[in-house]
């Protein structure tokens, strides 16, 4: 049966990037339907959980007093819950109340320039985590603030829009798929031939764009965070676009990026981040503690050291190349 397959490849914009769907299917399958299908399903996760989109779910609930419980849509819920369940197994390295850091340091909505100046008036100041700050009843899909917050789930939400793309996929009976977002991927199955999706690692350099390995993926989900593709130059200093809760600043450690594989796509997306946060010896204890497979790149120099943890185990440090 594995010879009537035939090879679909479709793609499309969301999230001011492009999602991909690369599946094995039957002859006579709609690829109009099922392109269509898969637009929506981004959309939908976009319109919900988009910063840069006004009238998205998750600017209204930002915009909402404090100490109002607030109605939101099931997935919205789910995700602000798998948020508040990372930042607090991770000891609060992942945070979704950094909204107001994003903006501030210019990787917000809108065109804005970020001088010495204007980092000079950022203060800080004692953060309480969204963890702290926001409760959600997933049953209800009911959310409510205790302090004002401006939340941000760039950290998060891509991941969920690839397993929305999976699920898709899966409801309409396909299950030999790899799908992605910008370089977040989630994968089922094999090919016809028997032989794994292989996905490409990116080499974390902002000057160019070249392979740094390559890894199998079968039934799981794989997300990278990284310093070398969003960042803003102020006074001859480079900051990443992630930010720090704990300093209230972008990331300052030698981590150039965590590349996470898990069973969910949003989970990889968020892991990745909060290991990222965590740095170069935090973030490889815990991902052992915790059993997860992780790549850690640490920068040394124009150099590349790599730290590699498979499930829980440290199964290699390869020194700078």
């Amino acid at each position: 049966m594995s010879t009537e397959l035939q090879r679909y490849s479709l793609n499309g914009e969301t999230m001011g990037t492009r999602y991909t769907a690369l599946f094995y299917a039957g002859a006579g399958i709609d690829t109009d339907e099922v392109g269509q299908r898969l637009a929506r399903a981004v959309a939908r996760v976009d319109q919900q959980m988009s910063t840069w989109k006004p009238d998205s779910d998750l600017n209204r609930l930002n915009a909402a007093p404090e100490q109002e419980w607030v109605s939101v849509p099931k997935d919205l819920a789910t995700v602000l819950s798998a948020a508040l369940r990372v930042s607090q197994q991770s000891g609060g390295a992942f945070d979704i109340a950094v909204g107001d850091l994003v903006n501030a340091w210019g990787f917000g909505p809108g065109e804005q320039t970020v001088t010495e100046q204007a980092i000079g008036t950022i203060a800080p100041r004692a953060r309480l985590l969204a963890s702290a700050a926001l409760v959600v009843e997933p049953q209800g899909n009911q959310v409510r603030k205790r302090v004002p917050l401006n939340l941000d789930l760039s950290g998060i939400a891509k991941g969920f829009g690839v397993d929305e793309l999976a699920r898709c996929l899966e409801g309409l009976g396909i299950t030999r798929y790899l799908v992605g977002i910008d370089g977040e991927m989630r994968a089922r199955g094999v090919k016809p031939d028997g032989q794994c999706w292989v996905v490409a690692l990116e080499k974390p350099s902002r000057d160019v764009r070249e392979v740094m390995g390559v890894m199998e993926l079968g039934d799981a989900a794989i997300a990278t965070s990284g310093d070398y593709r969003h960042w803003v130059d102020v006074a001859g200093h480079s900051y990443a676009h992630t930010m720090n809760p704990a300093t209230g600043a972008p990331l300052c450690n030698p981590l150039a990026a965590v590349t996470v594989v898990a069973a969910s796509c949003m989970l990889a997306d968020a892991w990745a981040t909060a290991l990222m946060v965590l740095g170069e010896t935090e973030g490889p204890r815990l991902a052992q503690e915790r059993g997860m497979d992780a790549l850690f790149v640490l920068r040394e120099g124009q150099q590349f050291k790599e730290i590699s943890i498979v499930g829980g185990q440290l199964q290699a440090q390869i020194e700078a190349r």
